[in-house]
């Protein structure tokens, strides 16, 4: 009987799998598995790092990314970016090394006696094969359960080289996909409803951030004339934001929510959870006048939704065969909106000289930059301007951290770039932020990936300042982060970095960026001094589909719709 190392049976059913890059931080354990690793091996100084990359890529090519970390200690730094991948259900395959089997009993240095319980509940399957012929297995079973959300793995390290039948490869190198499709009956029961409501309205989330969905969101809004809301705690931007049926993203709060979509009789949810609070703001959740209908394929977010119907579908295909029942072709969901679109508001400007207010910035980028730019955004306090500003017009142009966990936002953009590298991508990453994971700037550079990264400097944490003033808290210790040389920093880890003290300056510092990006394929860094903004408080008025203008706008939104955890 031919044999083959279980190293070799799960490299041959990684290149089945088509994963060809994996994203880690390395220590022995996992030496005996990167032997010969026929993958692209990106290394990142920190294992949150590690995961923040690829879940980036997940995001982009939609396949599940391999993640390799170092044992407990090693999947422990992992956990807080972890978190974000969680809630995004990122498809994340997340191998971990082990002890050698007999030495995790006696539990000696490296040793991780209930390795499956680490990363539990984070994970939705955590696995460590009972013996080293089931590693090919498990590691094909993980592959599969990422489809769903990240997936755990730990290897005793001695596994890799243990023999296994060659059989092995061709019996596990196998497909699983879905043949479940939305019944006919309940989209024409649906369509049937938008078209009798008084007053529908439409929450969209992240899960319908897709090509194949957001023109036809769009054709959907307009032919029934339904006033769109993005999700609260928006992660993923699923309308164009500067369209004139945009009423902004939901506050995070019970109370607002409430009374803003109160408003309407029937409101449907397309791939968001039911909802995402954060600031405790109670009342009703919604008045019995108001019908609500969640849709999406996350069967626990719906078990879990305290309130409303739920359909178990695919969001992007309700949301399409929706705006086909309309009677609009697939040409009309391309097409560019029919509505005129409202003026940009003027930038506000800053009274300080050497000092940029974020509008100033955010236009410089939206007039600088091409249309189809994405964008990675971890800058919590100057959320108002961005939105009040930036004109988003292509899928897949807006990523947040999901839950909120700070220091994901800049090496996940390098992950965004390295899966599609025809688009370009820009880091909006406040001072903050990127002490999390500023070591980020050492893979960007070794591994000449072209994003071009704003650090926004105001010295504090804004959001929480925001935060503070509403819970009543005077002087938080902790807030005040001073004045960081990030241009010194980014160029003492080799990558070219500049310092923006004017519109001008920025504009062309801008263009510098993106000439390098575009035909050099090289990253750089650009900082600027902003002013430290105080974003309104959200509004609670309710939704009026005939005047838009009286709800909170995108530019209104606060902070805490968007996350601030450390």
């Amino acid at each position: 009987m031919t044999t083959v190392t279980v190293r070799q049976a799960v490299h041959e059913l990684m290149s089945f799998h088509g994963m060809t890059c994996i994203f880690g931080n390395p220590g022995s354990n996992e030496l005996p598995f990167l032997k010969d690793l026929p993958a692209r091996y990106v290394l990142g100084l920190h294992e949150a790092t590690a995961v923040a990359m690829a879940d980036g890529y997940s995001q982009i090519t939609r396949r599940p990314a391999l993640v390799n970390l170092h044992a407990a200690s090693g999947t422990g730094n992992g956990l807080g970016a972890l978190t974000n991948s969680v809630i995004s259900r990122s498809k994340l395959v997340i191998t971990a090394g082990q002890q050698v089997r007999d030495m995790v009993g006696p539990e000696v240095m490296l040793a991780n006696v209930d390795a499956r319980s680490l990363a539990q509940p984070l994970v939705h399957q955590s696995l460590e094969p009972l013996s080293a012929a089931d590693v090919p297995r498990a590691f094909s079973q993980s592959v599969f359960a990422a489809e769903d959300g990240p997936v755990y793995l730990s290897v005793p390290y001695d596994d890799w080289d243990a023999e296994v039948p060659a059989a092995l490869i061709s019996q596990l190198s196998r497909h699983v996909a879905s043949g479940v499709t939305t019944d006919p009956g309940v989209i024409a029961d649906l369509h049937d409803r938008l078209s009798a409501a008084r007053s529908p309205t439409l929450v969209l989330g992240p899960d319908v951030d897709d090509e194949r969905a957001w023109g036809a969101a769009v054709a959907l809004a307009e032919a029934h004339e339904l006033a769109v809301w993005a999700a609260p705690s928006l992660s993923r931007l699923p309308f164009p934001n500067q369209h004139p049926l945009f009423r902004g993203v939901l506050p995070a709060g019970i109370a607002p929510i409430g009374e803003i979509l109160g408003g309407h009789d029937l409101v449907l949810v397309i791939g968001a959870p039911v909802f995402r609070y954060h600031q405790w703001m109670p009342g009703e959740y919604l008045p019995e006048t108001t019908e609500l209908i969640q849709i999406g394929s996350d069967t626990r977010a719906a078990a879990r939704a305290p309130f409303g119907d739920a359909l178990i579908a695919d969001p992007v295909e309700v949301i399409c065969a929706l705006a086909e029942a309309t009677g609009r072709s697939a040409a009309d969901s391309t097409r560019p909106t029919a509505q005129a679109r409202a003026p940009m508001p003027p930038a506000a400007t800053s009274a300080s000289e050497g000092v940029l207010h974020p509008e100033e910035v955010f236009t410089t980028l939206r007039e600088t930059l091409p249309d189809d730019t994405r964008f990675v955004v971890e800058s919590t306090s100057t959320n108002a301007a961005f939105w009040s500003q930036m004109d988003l017009t292509h899928p897949g142009s807006y990523f947040f951290p999901a839950s909120g966990g700070l220091g994901w936002g800049l090496p996940a953009s390098m992950g965004v770039a390295l899966a599609d590298p025809r688009r370009p991508v820009v880091a909006v990453i406040g001072d903050g932020s990127a002490h999390y994971s500023i070591s980020a700037l050492r893979t960007a550079v070794t591994e000449d990936i072209p994003v071009i990264v704003i650090l926004l400097r105001n010295g504090t944490y804004g959001a929480l300042d925001w935060f503070a003033d509403m819970l009543g808290v005077d002087k938080a210790p902790g807030l005040d982060l001073g004045a960081v040389d990030f241009v010194s920093i980014a160029r003492g880890y080799g990558m070219s970095a500049a310092h923006a003290d004017s519109v001008s300056g920025l504009h062309s510092l801008l263009a510098e960026a993106a000439a390098r990006a575009r035909d050099r394929g090289l990253p750089t860094l650009i900082e600027v001094d902003t002013e430290r903004t105080r974003p309104e408080k959200p509004r609670t008025e309710q939704a009026d589909s005939e005047q838009p203008q009286s709800v909170q706008a995108p530019s209104e939104q606060t902070p805490t719709e968007q996350g601030e955890q450390r």
